[in-house]
């Protein structure tokens, strides 16, 4: 097997899993209506209270928590189709923007360590949201889809 065949590989299952990881994430929200009705607004009251960055505090508080219902189902449908395109291998560089975004949202919405702490622990506090942002960075620059994909990459 060539290096090209073995990375075709490795980028299409890690493409897969974290199809898998987001369809788990949007089966949780969507079955149950605990996150879209309260769980929602819990997350950014609880963001706000420990830990989300300066710059981002006034678009929670003013436009999210408020409408926390609105934006409980967009996340929810958004973590779905996310995860429906990554598994299935269409349109994964759109699922990859938008998984990228939903990622750097919810890096600065929670992981903030505090003005004094030192350097190493802004990326030390933000690997739950950060290392997902790094593989939706992979997936928006190379193609995934040669492997194990609905449609297959036309050369």
């Amino acid at each position: 097997m060539s290096a090209a065949e073995q990375q075709s590989k490795a980028l299409a299952f890690l493409r897969i899993s974290i199809g898998l990881i987001f369809l788990i994430f949007a089966e949780y929200k969507l079955t149950s209506t605990g996150f879209i009705r309260t769980g929602m607004a819990q997350y950014i009251t609880q963001f706000l209270n420990e830990g989300s960055y300066p710059f981002i505090r006034p678009f929670l508080r003013k436009i999210i928590l408020p409408h926390s219902i609105f934006f409980g189902v967009i996340v929810s449908i958004s973590e779905l189709l996310i995860a429906l395109s990554l598994i299935t291998g269409v349109l994964v560089r759109w699922a990859s923007v938008g998984g990228l975004t939903m990622m750097l949202v919810l890096l600065f919405s929670s992981n903030y360590p505090g003005p004094q702490a030192p350097f190493w622990e802004f990326f030390g506090a933000s690997l739950e949201h950060s290392i997902l942002a790094l593989c939706f960075i992979a997936l928006l620059i190379a193609p995934s889809n040669h492997r194990w994909a609905l449609l297959r990459f036309k050369q």
